[in-house]
């Protein structure tokens, strides 16, 4: 017995070894994960920004630290293998080639970081005769630019002068000569390029028609006449003159329409034809009639 109530003295008189409720709050705080990550990563990073800081606090170590991430900088632009040498440009006539090269006045070698490859696309294809370029650098320091030209369809007649048309209507260049694209068709009139896929239309139904084609004539912005030789001439309506013209063709083929002395066939009313003679041919028909009266 006096053993047992000696061990129970001992051990009332020992410390409690349960933690106070401060501690024990304390602990389950820090176990929480934001606390935690806050403690691990969020205040050294702090303490970096306020050192960084406190450091470019003052205007001449700010003006250091920016002169050399600049030299940083530019070490890396201007190394070999971020150079450009050289362009190469295909798909593109002399002429075309020499007149990219004028709208990109480049100076060799230079930085693939100086270059705007979208504004050097947008550059060359404001170009009339450059219908659309794909521009890129290859390897070994090659500026590389294909272009497609713009082929020219039509040949336009204006108040300036003569210019060639793709099959969009699209100006490629100014023309000097007739002669110099003699198997281009030719057409004339204001706006008439506004209207050029169909004007190729009708050039393609007027094929039968061969060598006696001269050209179209737009007339007020809103319809076509088809020019003959011997001055003779198809005036075509507003709407559908593609089947108007293909009327005119099937008749002529039948009837040798084209090959007398006709001077215009109009076709602006659908529903009535009509055909105006020349001058001569009138004459002579008036002579007729007057020698078959007098008979009479």
């Amino acid at each position: 017995m006096r053993t047992l109530k000696g061990q129970f003295k001992r051990k009332g008189n020992q410390a409690d070894p349960a933690p106070s409720r401060l501690k024990y709050r304390l602990q389950r705080w820090m176990l929480t994960p934001g606390i935690r990550f806050g403690l691990k990563y969020g205040v050294p990073l702090c303490l970096m920004l306020a050192a960084g800081g406190a450091f470019l606090a003052d205007g001449s170590r700010r003006e250091m630290v920016g002169d050399n991430l600049r030299a940083l900088w530019a070490a890396i632009e201007e190394r070999p293998e971020f150079m450009v040498n050289v362009m190469a440009i295909d798909g593109a006539g002399t002429s075309v080639a020499q007149d990219v090269r004028e709208v990109m006045p480049l100076e060799f070698p230079v930085s693939s970081f100086d270059l705007d490859l979208a504004q050097i696309r947008m550059q060359i294809e404001s170009l009339d005769p450059v219908k659309t370029a794909n521009v890129r650098i290859r390897p070994g320091g090659i500026l590389q630019i294909d272009v497609e030209e713009r082929r020219p369809a039509l040949i336009w007649r204006n108040h300036e002068g003569l210019a060639l048309l793709d099959d969009t209507g699209a100006h490629v260049a100014e023309l000097g000569r007739r002669a110099m694209h003699p198997d281009l068709p030719l057409i004339a009139g204001e706006s008439a390029d506004l209207v050029a896929a169909e004007a190729l239309a009708l050039f393609a139904t007027a094929r039968p028609l061969g060598t006696r084609l001269r050209g179209l004539v737009r007339i007020g912005k809103r319809r076509w006449d088809v020019v003959l030789d011997r001055g003779q001439r198809i005036m075509l309506p507003q709407d559908q003159p593609v089947q108007a013209l293909e009327r005119v063709i099937v008749v002529s083929e039948v009837q040798d329409l084209l090959e007398r002395d006709v001077a215009a066939v109009d076709m602006r009313i659908a529903a009535r034809p009509t055909v105006r003679m020349t001058e001569k041919a009138v004459e002579n028909w008036w002579r007729i009639r007057e020698m078959n009266e007098g008979g009479l």
